[in-house]
């Protein structure tokens, strides 16, 4: 059997068997699954909001996420996460130029 570390790994699949041949080969690295089920700290932590989003938007957002096996909440936290990270990188670059 064959073990994969990375989501991005994981096909496409045009039909129903397709994927079964693919789970009949395959599986996650342990450490992939470890991380999908622990998560991180902030999870506990979470507030609820709302967003006024763009009904194509979202259509579109639940398509990416649905092609990445991730929940669409989960990938625009993770966005989030993300652009927080660069802002605060380009934040930190800009206050130390003289």
């Amino acid at each position: 059997m064959n073990s994969f570390a990375n989501w991005e790994e994981v096909p496409i699949f045009d039909s129903e068997s397709a994927e079964s041949d693919f789970w009949a080969e395959n599986r996650p690295d342990l450490r992939l699954m470890e991380s999908a089920v622990a998560g991180n700290s902030e999870s506990s932590e979470s507030v609820t909001i709302t967003l006024r989003i763009d009904p194509r938007m979202l259509a579109r957002i639940k398509r990416l996420a649905r092609s990445r096996y991730l929940n669409y909440q989960s990938m625009i936290k993770q966005w989030l996460s993300e652009r927080m990270e660069n802002e605060s990188a380009r934040n930190s670059i800009s206050r130390t130029k003289p």
